[in-house]
């Protein structure tokens, strides 16, 4: 553990990665940024809050604290966007998902300082992924690492109307054996909530990058819609209403639905 990275390692062959929750923005960065708020809207809120039972099923989790606005972990390092043709965000940032601007006129990281940031931040958040990936594979053969991520359930620039609750992410098949998709898949279709299999989000770079299920690396991620799980306001955003608070009892039902999840892709990873 670091002063920005956590890693909390378990036994079990689970690994829970959670690349978006961070919102510490180093205080030199903050007066080029239109505003932090901006900064650390896109932030992936409450999600290491909401999966805080994974430690007590032996799983190993990997979190940085950082802002996706210093760098975003989860995009591929070479700039390459994940999803050509549709909108996303880059590897530093410059745009919220709603095309908003994050820097002052002049203030968006040159090369440089990209490259600069992916040294500090994004290689050993990597280093330390693929460390316990590697251990928990050579202890157990096969592992799973399990990409946690949320999202706002409407953002007209990324996606049409209200997204799914789940969006179960295995790049089209080729990150994860199917059958840890098709446990996970049955294990959300057996909630009230909805789910899809490779809808908008496929998997981020993270996924794509990790999983080889002929190795015994099965990387599958989870898009959780915000609404399952805290209040997300439809209509615009603002620093007096988003972040939403925490709420015990509104996350209950999709916590209780994320521990079965949790346990199927053990299952998976055991059997």
């Amino acid at each position: 553990m670091t002063d920005w990275l956590e890693v909390r390692r378990g036994e079990a062959p689970l690994i829970v990665s959670f690349p978006h929750t961070g919102i510490e923005i180093p205080p030199e960065l903050e007066p080029r940024l239109v505003s932090p708020w901006l900064a650390r809207k896109d932030a992936d809120w409450w999600i290491d809050r909401l999966y805080d039972f994974a430690a007590d099923l032996g799983a190993t989790t990997v979190r940085t604290r950082m802002s996706r606005t210093v760098i975003d972990v989860n995009r591929d390092p070479s700039g390459a966007s994940l999803y050509p043709g549709q909108a996303t965000t880059e590897l530093c940032p410059t745009t919220t998902f709603d095309g908003e601007p994050l820097y002052r006129p002049g203030g968006e990281p040159d090369r440089a300082e990209i490259e600069a940031r992916r040294a500090t931040w994004f290689d050993p958040y990597h280093d330390a992924l693929s460390a316990e990936v590697e251990r928990s594979r050579a202890i157990h053969g096969k592992v799973v690492l399990y990409e946690a991520h949320s999202i706002r359930s409407v953002i007209p620039r990324l996606f049409e109307g209200d997204l799914p609750n789940f969006n179960i992410g295995d790049n089209s098949g080729a990150s994860c054996d199917p059958a840890l998709t098709a446990a996970v898949a049955a294990t959300c279709g057996a909630t009230a909530f909805s789910h899809v299999v490779d809808g908008r989000f496929k998997g981020g770079w993270t996924t794509r990058r990790y999983g080889q299920p002929e190795l015994g690396v099965h990387a599958i991620q989870m898009e959780l819609a915000c609404r399952g799980y805290m209040d997300d306001p439809p209509g615009a955003l603002t620093p007096e209403n988003w972040p939403a608070p925490f709420s015990e009892t509104r996350a209950a039902p999709m916590r209780a639905a994320l521990v079965n999840v949790l346990k199927a892709c053990l299952a998976f990873a055991q059997s």
